[in-house]
């Protein structure tokens, strides 16, 4: 189980797949059904949408 939150690497994030098992440490658990990445001028955000229906954000 990977866990995706502000303190992990932009590495990690971008090897996350369909189909891992990730957390968000709180309550969001679940398998990824699909990521989204968009990029502004000074973020980074990584959506990963899991089958349960709930969306783990990260800003990077």
């Amino acid at each position: 189980m990977k866990r995706l939150n502000s303190d992990t690497t932009t590495e990690e994030l971008q090897d996350v797949k369909k189909g891992d098992l990730v957390t968000d440490t709180f309550s969001k658990t679940g398998l990824v059904e699909s990521i989204e990445i968009t990029d502004d001028a000074l973020y980074r955000t990584y959506e990963f949408h899991l089958v349960t229906g709930r969306v783990i954000t990260v800003k990077k």
